[in-house]
């Protein structure tokens, strides 16, 4: 059964990036970034669909050159997500996708160069209505702010981020969200935290350069996680050396876990041990791939036993308890029919799907009596 989530979260000043609303009480955005060659728009297009597909709010593009700026004019014709262009120092670069219809530009003032290039790309992005995110890294800090502190700390991102805050503010433009961002969990949290004071804009989670598959999702779990119960974060994206789609997955399931947001089939399924009357492991596997596609949000309780079984099945929306001779399946908390072994993940399969109909119906009604 969903339950609201407890987490009270840090009140923002709400942008728009494209047709999403960051910050306020808008939903958490979950982003992530291609790694295609940007000038190759096929590829690019591709791998932004696949990442919509699997619940990207928005996409990050890098744009690193002009050639890669025309490239990014063709690929926003060709997908609907909203998109960020990432960009670093050439003001031109942003004066041109913004005439291309970017939804968000990825660049900081600061590193652009004189007072009259800072204020063409302001002055361009108010008239367009195009946020802009402030991105600072651990790994690339000012010189004059790295002599300071000796080496990156939590104070050293705070200040960079507020330098590049302040122009910002000189040319009286509120429409920003701003990133810290560290490999170190603990820098980027507690950077985090002090930012979350000082500033009212909607704040982008991340731990950079976080790993591999494995270790950067334990890193950015962890690290956002903790950041997440304490009510910060509007957009989060998990940094991962993968496929940029299991990002999305990834970051689908931290906030469902923390009950931030719901989208899908969310699984209870235990460890598995010799108690087991069914293979636990290898059904949930096969059943995380064939459910992929289902947005309704849904608790499906997976487990292997009569130990912790009925109980986890009847707090779900759907739920199986392992028993011999049969499994038995319970609905909406109430014991409803059983199952075999030998066509199991068939049968789980099919009634997912159609719970997940009748839920998806429900909702419909409710809307349609409002």
């Amino acid at each position: 059964m969903q339950h609201e989530s407890p987490i009270k979260r840090r009140q923002s000043r709400q942008i728009m990036v494209g047709n999403v609303p960051v910050g306020g009480d808008a939903p958490i955005a979950v982003q992530s970034m291609t790694n295609t060659e940007t000038c190759d728009v096929a590829a690019t297009v591709g791998q932004i669909q696949r990442l919509e597909n699997a619940g990207a709010d928005i996409v990050r593009v890098s744009v690193p050159t002009m050639e890669a700026a025309e490239a990014f004019g063709e690929i926003r014709k060709q997908v609907s997500v909203p998109l960020v262009a990432d960009i670093h120092f050439d003001y031109r670069i942003a004066l041109r996708v913004a005439d291309l219809g970017v939804d968000c530009l990825r660049i900081n003032p600061g590193n652009i160069g004189r007072e009259k290039r800072i204020r063409a790309v302001v002055d361009k992005a108010r008239d367009l209505s195009i946020p802009i995110r402030i991105g600072v890294n651990a790994g690339s800090l000012e010189k004059d702010i790295q002599k300071k502190y000796g080496e990156p700390t939590p104070a050293a991102l705070v200040e960079s981020a507020l330098r590049h805050v302040d122009i910002l503010d000189k040319l009286d433009f509120q429409d920003f969200k701003v990133s810290v961002k560290a490999s170190d969990v603990f820098m980027a949290v507690e950077a985090y935290r002090l930012l979350a004071k000082e500033i009212e804009q909607p704040l982008h989670l991340g731990i950079t350069e976080a790993g591999g598959l494995r270790a950067g999702t334990v890193k950015s779990a962890v690290g956002l996680g903790a950041l997440l119960m304490d009510g910060i974060g509007d957009t989060l994206r998990i940094s991962l050396a993968a496929d940029p789609v299991e990002e999305v997955k990834v970051g689908w399931d931290l906030l469902k876990s923390l009950k931030l947001r719901t989208k899908g089939v969310n699984f209870i399924a235990c460890p598995s041990c010799s108690r087991q009357n069914f293979d636990v492991i290898k059904t949930m596997n096969e059943l995380e791939q064939r459910v992929e596609d289902i947005t309704t949000p849904l608790d499906v309780a997976v487990i292997g036993c009569v130990v912790n079984g009925p109980g986890e099945a009847k707090e779900a929306d759907l739920g199986l308890a392992g028993g011999a001779p049969s499994n038995l399946v319970y609905v909406d908390g109430q014991a409803d029919s059983k199952l075999g072994n030998d066509t199991l993940v068939d049968d789980l399969e099919r009634l997912i799907r159609r719970k997940a109909a009748e839920k998806e119906q429900a909702d419909k009604d409710i809307i349609a009596r409002a």
